[in-house]
């Protein structure tokens, strides 16, 4: 009786000792999945090619692949990966694992990624679903910065004294290359790449203008009262200011 006892608990020790080994073994072979070309939408519906990556010990020599408990190939450098094509498969339902092996013989086992295999229909079906939503808001985006401008060019101009301190706001300033006057970047601007379609709200044409930094801004504002102190118009560009002079030569000659 008092053998059976010791053997039981020499079993149980045994036991107890291999089952944390074996859990390490499957928790440290790590199997994530990328996108390299096709469909990746929601509950893990794919179509197209995909690859499988797996990270693990520092030992780790070899990793075979597997979709459905089949493999599918191995890879015995790292970084360990292996790309597949869904269309190589039925639709339905798949089971991707990997199985990797130390230099010293251990074995480690991945986690399991099920995903759904749409066929190229399915795919493209699902594709225009989601696309369609998104062009639309891409275009009444592109619509309301287009509108938006020519709304607010309707508004009278604004009469701002020579010199006066502007709040740019947010979005920030622009100084028009026609008067030469700073005034704030309207929100629903037209949108050129780094530059945006604005109308002065001084003059009252419009430019395409890049922000300024608040230093050229104030600069710019300091501007207007030099001309104002030369007798040039507010609003009136350096070209318009000696055109006028010319024209005022000549009738000073007569």
């Amino acid at each position: 009786m008092k053998k059976i006892r010791i053997a039981l608990l020499l079993a149980l020790t045994c036991c107890l000792l291999a089952a944390p080994a074996a859990l390490a073994q499957a928790e440290e072979l790590s199997l994530s999945m990328s996108r390299d070309w096709g469909y990746g939408g929601f509950n893990n519906d794919i179509q197209g090619t995909f690859s499988m990556h797996v990270s693990g010990p520092a030992d780790l020599a070899r990793v075979e692949f597997y979709i459905d408990d089949v493999m599918i190939g191995e890879d015995a450098e790292s970084p360990f990966a292996l790309q597949f094509v869904t269309d190589s498969y039925d639709p339905g339902l798949h089971r991707m694992s990997a199985i990797g092996y130390s230099s010293g013989g251990s074995e480690y086992r991945s986690n399991v990624i099920s995903a759904t295999f749409l066929s190229a229909e399915e795919a493209s079906k699902a594709t225009g679903g989601i696309l369609i939503p998104v062009l639309v808001v891409v275009g009444l985006a592109i619509l309301l910065s287009a509108v938006g401008p020519l709304l607010m060019g309707r508004k009278g101009l604004e009469n701002l004294p020579p010199g006066a301190e502007r709040k740019y706001g947010f979005r920030g300033g622009a100084i028009c290359p026609k008067c030469q006057r700073p005034f704030a970047m309207h929100i629903f601007s037209l949108n050129l790449g780094f530059s945006k379609l604005e109308r002065c709200p001084y003059c009252g044409k419009w430019s395409v203008v890049r922000a300024q930094s608040m230093e050229k801004l104030r600069a710019a504002e300091q501007a207007e009262l030099e001309r104002a102190g030369t007798g040039q118009a507010v609003g009136e560009s350096d070209e318009e200011k000696l055109r006028k002079d010319l024209d005022d030569s000549k009738y000073q000659g007569m």
